[in-house]
């Protein structure tokens, strides 16, 4: 076996979702708040824009970086909501955001440089890096800094042997929104130390409270150092979907086509003609997620921070909790298996997403209002069963 198989990690949400899974089939009622998988459902004129595709025959190979059609009202969509230009030849559709990570990381890093990521992060960025033979370099997230990727601590973790820094606002696992001077401060920092910034713009689309996304692309001195990630699937509740794509200058596309060439040939013709109909179509569902989005995570918050030994800030993007239980007296790790096995509640320990999610744990308020209110009262209870045990 090839030894950089062991270097990639799963993600731990799928573990717990496994255990969820399996008290489900022995009769318990389980509460979901481990995997950030949107509640609804796509929308009904992508699902037809599928359907009439395939009727009309849109089932065989498609050129590698997608059909044209695609890559031009992508290349529309980055105009409208970043205020950026790129050229369909600019564009590579990948099969879901995941892909597009594998993508970018792959293309830009070479064996034993340095990466530098978020602390927390997503745990892709960090298992396809090792995955490459290179390092990842943390930047601690801090409560106090809002979890914000501050430029100054970014710049403290820069060697002569950094090639990249990877970011991501809104974030995942702390719903952390940047600021247009932190995206500024990053800019610079790679223009100083010749860097590549790699920006995971997902959840862009999910923000609140009046806050607008602020996006390293958007700065043109850096644009050329620049490679966009997104997807659909939590814009438009098409995490099944398995579709997503890049933006950068042509020199990472090229060798990114090449690439998706060797390993999927392409995506599938009529799941990239639904894309085209969620990019250009009505926009009014969006909104309307994210408006219910914004309501859940009011409940959310303020029903953590009742509970005792909990404290939550109220993230401004995504749709995750990020609260902080080192009051509980219990190791995250420990309180997750606990608050399953007790209370039916599945959740996700922060150091799942790396060493600075130590004493946090994570909630996806991917689910109903109601669900949440039940979710909370099972938790509170346990919390105050376990500390009258104590």
């Amino acid at each position: 076996m090839a030894s950089r198989m062991f270097r990639l990690k799963g993600e731990f949400a799928f573990v717990i979702l496994q255990k969820a899974k399996m008290l489900e089939r022995e009769g318990y009622d389980v509460i979901h708040f481990e995997i950030g998988e949107p509640d609804f459902d796509t929308p009904e004129h992508i699902k037809e824009a599928a359907a009439k595709a395939l009727k009309e025959g849109y089932t065989h190979y498609t050129p590698s970086p997608g059909i044209l059609e695609l890559r031009e009202a992508i290349s529309e969509y980055l105009e409208e909501e970043f205020k950026v230009e790129y050229s369909p030849d600019e564009i590579i559709a990948t099969p879901g955001g995941k892909a597009a990570i594998f993508y970018a990381l792959t293309t830009v890093v070479e064996e034993g440089d340095e990466v530098i990521i978020p602390d927390p992060a997503f745990p892709a960025y960090e298992s396809v890096i090792r995955f490459l033979n290179a390092k990842p370099v943390f930047v601690r997230l801090k409560e106090e800094n809002d979890f914000r990727m501050i430029p100054e601590d970014v710049e403290a973790k820069v060697t002569d042997k950094t090639k990249a820094v990877v970011i991501n606002s809104p974030h995942n696992p702390c719903g952390s929104v940047l600021t247009r001077s932190d995206v500024e401060g990053l800019a610079e920092i790679a223009l100083r130390h010749n860097l590549v910034l790699i920006t995971d713009d997902v959840y862009h689309k999910i923000i609140y409270d009046g806050f607008e996304h602020e996006s390293v692309v958007s700065i043109p001195e850096v644009r050329d150092r620049v490679l966009l990630l997104n997807s659909l699937s939590k814009t438009y509740a098409m995490t099944g979907w398995r579709i997503g794509y890049i933006a950068a200058d042509r020199r990472f596309i090229e060798r990114m086509v090449v690439l998706q060439n060797n390993l999927v040939s392409c995506l599938p013709a009529f799941v990239q003609k639904a894309t085209v109909a969620a990019l250009r179509g009505p926009q009014d569902f969006v909104k309307k997620m994210v408006d219910e989005y914004r309501r859940r995570r009011d409940v959310i918050v303020d029903g953590l921070n009742r509970i005792r030994g909990f404290k939550c800030k109220k993230p401004l993007g995504a749709f995750y909790v990020f609260p902080n239980i080192k009051g509980v007296g219990m190791d995250e790790r420990e309180l997750v298996e606990y608050l399953l096995r007790e209370a039916k509640v599945a959740t996700l320990h922060g150091s799942a997403f790396g060493p600075g999610g130590e004493g946090y744990l994570r909630f996806s308020y991917a689910t109903s209002i109601d669900l949440i209110k039940a979710g909370l009262e099972r938790i509170k209870v346990a919390i105050e069963k376990l500390q009258e045990a104590g």
